[in-house]
């Protein structure tokens, strides 16, 4: 009995500890090796993060900048961000908005502003590529040359002197002898700048320009800002307080003028691109047309003169000649592209060189007054003076300033291609600090058919946005005189007194020596150019 029931007590636990094995094998075979992950929600769209002021390198222009990880970068004309949506070359939104061409989104990005306000300066991006195509050679016996991917020379550096070249022809020959420095722009132009005199702390340098063979003098002021030198401009005499009011607030009424341009193959060939306003209710834009209308004057005598040289050096080697920007007048007959915005940019820089020569007429000559800075609404800005005062900003790089018109040729680049600038073309000027090439970005806000395209983003060195400022002083100065001339004349309205009184230093005569310094250099300048050519070809070969 007693081993009966032990057998059954044996059974009973292997038949338990079977049944355990089993159901541990089970269990075994049926468990995942982890749990399976819950699929995630499907996220909602996220908007740009605000971008950060773009630096250097960060920006090509004309294209789009990455405001955020979701919109797609570089894109072409008209193509779609990721997002769904289309930015327009050239800007920054926020994502799922469209902004216009060159304005400032409110993401808090750099853009290029509306045509002729160019946006908040110091905020914008570098161009990506500012150095043009093509290669440098070593000269023998120092310096060096740079050329095109044409051929043609772009510029040389040898012996103390530079010589560059544009896009249309047109050639520029700086350098420094005996004290003097020597600038020649094409063939029958330039200027010979020497030292003049040192008045109540101030240091002022004689220019005398010889147009066409027609010499006049200028005096300018020297200065230093942040270690570089710059020049500015300085009015000889002042009219009275009274007449700068005239011209700066508006007329009676508005007049209708006769230019009597109608005939001027100026006028004809840059009729698309400039039209004088109809009629005019201040001497603001009365002046506005004067200036732009000098700098296409200039910009035609210069391409007919680059276009002759060509010819002449084409029937010197029996090849066809290359008639530059003059083969182009049927593009230039088309809609005007100077446009009401960018006139009145203009038109808003000249009521500020009114206000500031005002404020300098009513200021003691003694003091040494110059022109003030003034604020974007032209009235003077008390305090701040520009930097034909000292060491305050120059004009290039005032944030009251961001409006040039350009007054000389120059080749700069754009997407990594070279381009033109010549005389009358506008800029927005984007920054106020120069790289270590002393440049900063602009905007072309108004270009003709052969210049770099309106909306490029380009590099302007300081030292030309200043003699661009400079030469914008001089022609207002010279607009002032023909209207205190033509006051109360066909259809003018009669201004108050037009009396003048001389500025802190008033200009010397012309310098009888410059014409023939300038004739020296240009010959200088054409020995320079044969023998490198044939060095730098011979090294290219």
């Amino acid at each position: 009995m007693n081993l009966r029931k032990k057998n059954e007590n044996w059974l009973m636990a292997v038949l338990l500890m079977l049944l355990i094995a089993v159901s541990s094998l089970a269990w075994g075979q049926k468990k995942p090796s982890a749990p399976a992950p819950k699929p995630a929600p499907k996220p909602a769209a996220k908007p740009a993060a605000p971008a950060h002021p773009a630096t250097a390198g960060h920006a090509t222009a004309g294209h789009t900048t990455t405001p955020s990880r979701t919109t797609t970068t570089g894109t072409r004309n008209g193509t779609t961000s990721r997002t769904g949506t289309t930015n327009r070359p050239g800007t920054m939104g926020k994502t799922g908005t469209t902004t216009r061409p060159g304005t400032v989104g409110k993401s808090g990005g750099a853009g290029m502003g509306k045509p002729g306000t160019g946006g908040k300066p110091g905020t914008t991006t570098r161009a990506a590529n500012r150095t043009p195509p093509g290669r440098t050679v070593a000269l023998k016996g120092g310096g060096k040359a740079s050329i095109r991917p044409n051929g043609q020379i772009r510029s040389i550096d040898r012996n103390g002197m530079h010589i560059e070249h544009g896009m249309h022809g047109g050639r520029t020959v700086v350098s420094e002898h005996n004290g003097a420095r020597i600038v020649t722009t094409g063939r029958h132009g330039g200027y010979v700048q020497r030292p003049y005199a040192v008045r109540n702390g101030h240091t002022y340098v004689q220019r005398t320009y010889v147009v066409n063979g027609r010499p006049y003098a200028r005096v300018y002021r020297s200065y230093y800002y942040g270690g570089h030198p710059y020049y500015g401009y300085y009015p000889g005499y002042y009219y009275h307080p009274g007449f700068y009011g005239w011209a700066y607030n508006p007329w009676p009424a508005p007049i209708a003028w006769g230019w009597g341009w109608g005939g001027a193959p100026w006028y004809g060939y840059y009729g698309g691109y400039f039209a004088p306003y109809p009629v005019y209710p201040t001497a603001a834009f009365w002046l506005t047309d004067y200036l732009l209308s000098a700098s296409l004057q200039a910009a035609y005598a210069a391409q007919a003169e680059a276009n002759a040289d060509a010819a002449a050096q084409a029937n010197a080697s029996a090849a066809p000649a290359d008639n530059g920007g003059q083969t182009q007048a049927a593009d230039n007959s088309n809609a005007v592209t100077l446009t009401p915005e960018v006139k009145q940019a203009i038109a808003d820089e000249v009521k500020a060189q009114l206000a500031a020569e005002q404020a300098a007429a009513a200021a003691p000559a003694a003091s040494g007054a110059a022109p003030a800075a003034a604020s974007s609404s032209g009235a003077p800005a008390g305090a701040t003076q520009t930097a034909a005062n000292g060491g305050d900003v120059p004009a290039a790089l005032d944030p009251a300033h961001t409006t040039f018109v350009v007054a000389s040729d120059l080749a700069v680049v754009a997407d990594g291609q070279e381009c033109g600038l010549t005389q009358g073309d506008v800029l927005t000027r984007l920054d106020t600090t120069p790289d270590a090439d002393q440049k900063v970005t602009v905007l072309v806000t108004a270009s003709k058919k052969t210049d770099c395209a309106s909306g490029k983003q380009v590099a302007v060195s300081v030292d030309d946005l200043q003699e661009m400022h400079n030469h914008f002083q001089e022609q207002i100065d010279d607009g002032l005189k023909t209207l205190a001339e033509k006051q109360g004349t066909g259809g003018l309205p009669k201004a108050p007194d037009t009396s003048t009184s001389a500025g802190e230093m008033p200009p010397p005569p012309p310098d009888t020596s410059a014409a023939a310094a300038l004739q020296n250099q240009q010959a200088a300048a054409d020995q320079t150019e044969a023998a490198v050519s044939k060095e730098a070809f011979s090294q290219g070969s």
